[in-house]
């Protein structure tokens, strides 16, 4: 079974926050707490406290959808953000799509290069994922 990561708390509050500004530039005014209830219910929640409750009661995740991050892929340094986020069966590890800023180069020949704009790994809660290469090296390290 795999679960919806929902950001913590300061994540939703800055979404309600953006939203707020982005309806405000196309004319629409809506207040903060509007802006709330508009971001509980884009996650399943029926109103800001139903959602409050549930990220409230549960440990901090590291990861979450739209997160910046920074490290290295394949020992090329990157830029980007988490497209696509899954958290794992055993609670340990998360299934991650990066969409890096810039395409990564993974390959290493001088005469030969591959290109790569998204990839998906299995990362543990430190930044690391569970691939490696052959030389024992983690494929993605996050450095934030």
């Amino acid at each position: 079974m795999t679960t919806q990561l929902l950001p913590d708390l300061t994540e939703l509050k800055a979404q309600a926050k953006r939203l707020r500004a982005a309806l405000e530039t196309d004319g629409d005014f809506i207040t903060h707490s509007e802006a709330l209830e508009l971001i509980a219910r884009q996650y399943g929640c029926r109103d800001w406290n139903t959602l409050h409750a549930q990220v409230g009661n549960r440990p901090s995740e590291p990861y979450h959808m739209g997160g910046q991050w920074a490290g290295t892929y394949l020992g090329q340094p990157f830029t980007g953000v988490v497209h696509a986020l899954k958290k794992l069966d055993d609670g340990a590890h998360y299934q991650i799509s990066f969409d890096f800023d810039e395409a990564v180069d993974v390959v290493k020949f001088d005469s030969f290069s591959a290109y790569r704009k998204r990839v998906t790994v299995t990362m543990d809660r430190q930044g690391r994922s569970v691939q490696k290469t052959s030389d024992g090296q983690p494929y993605l390290v996050l450095t934030r």
